[in-house]
This record gives C-alpha cells, structure tokens and sequence, in this order.
C-alpha cells in the first residue's frame, strides 16, 4: 500500500535496496537479461506511476515505461555508481517523457487514468492516485510520486526535476494538504 502521508522509508531499506539495484544494473552492463526482468518487478509501479505524473496518459506511460527499461539496459554500461540508481532511472524516465510530451502536444482526457489498478492494485492506492493525476499540478505529481512511492529524499527530487530545494518543499507539502482535504472529503 501506498503511505503518501506517512513520510519515507528507513535509510537502512534504502542503502540496501539502492545497493541491489545498483547490482542489477552492474549485470545488465555484463549483458544478463534476467538482471533487466528483476530490475523490471521490483521498479514497474515507480517507473510507471512516475511517467504517468508526467503525461497524463495511460498509453503514453507505458510507452515510456517500456522505452525506458530498453534505455536501463542499453544504457547500464554508462551507469556511474553514485548510490542513487533511482534517480538515474528517473532522470532516463523524465528525459523520455518529455520527449514524448513534445512530439505529442495532445493529450486525450479518456485516457488519462486508464486502468490504474496496473499502478496498484490497493483501492485506497487507486483513491490517492486519482486524487494526484486530477487535481495536483504536474510538479505537484511528480514530487509526490518520486517522493512518497519511491523514497527519494527531497535534494534528489530538486535534481531529477532540476527544481530549487525550496520549491520541491513547498510543493510537496501544498500537495499534501491537497491530498489530505480531497480524502478528508471522500470519507463524508
């Protein structure tokens, strides 16, 4: 389940998470598949949720998302470690959505949310994320996203984004509030 409200994960989850990552990547750069696929099960709900923040739609999200893990493995061999793989796999996820939102100018309204249980499969996930892609702005998504679901700490969102510090904060805690009164209001 998705906790948006309840802060982020230990530092001890992180390190060790980010470090198996960090060897996937490092077996993908060696060429084994099978690194790619489990990267894939452990990340799909982040890279996918992330993408949808940015484009709104459902096809295009997972056009990205597909494109992205082809990039992840093509592009494993550059990975310099840094103890961020998340970010790097953002920072490929963000580039490629652009990309995508600059050839693509329109943006269906049916198919912004699609099936959102590809996202989670929790009622009350499918809730929040509604919530997020309806009424947060776009930064507003993408920083609850890569902050919440993810665990990236504010200073790596500011980077992905290419946000000041102050600015990420500020939205990410607006966002929250937005959250909690739409919630708030569901409950009545």
């Amino acid at each position: 389940m998705i906790f948006f409200f309840l802060g982020t994960y230990p530092d001890e989850f992180l390190i060790s998470r980010n470090k198996q990552y960090e060897s996937l990547i490092a077996s993908m750069a060696e060429g084994e598949v099978q690194a790619l696929e489990e990267l894939y099960v452990q990340t799909k709900s982040a890279v996918y949720g992330f993408s949808l923040s940015i484009l709104r739609n459902r096809q295009d999200a997972e056009d990205v998302m597909q494109d992205a893990y082809v990039r992840f493995f093509s592009a494993a061999k550059t990975y310099r470690s840094q103890g961020k793989p998340m970010a790097w796999m953002f920072t490929i996820v963000r580039n490629l959505a652009l990309t995508k939102l600059r050839n693509h100018k329109a943006v269906s309204s049916d198919e912004v949310y699609g099936n959102s249980e590809d996202f989670s499969s929790n009622k009350m996930d499918r809730i929040v994320l509604h919530a997020a892609m309806e009424h947060l702005s776009n930064e507003e998504r993408q920083i609850i996203i890569l902050y919440s679901v993810t665990g990236l700490k504010h200073r790596e969102v500011s980077e992905i984004l290419q946000l000041p510090l102050s600015t990420v904060l500020s939205k990410y805690h607006r966002a929250l509030s937005k959250l909690r009164k739409i919630l708030e209001e569901e409950k009545l």
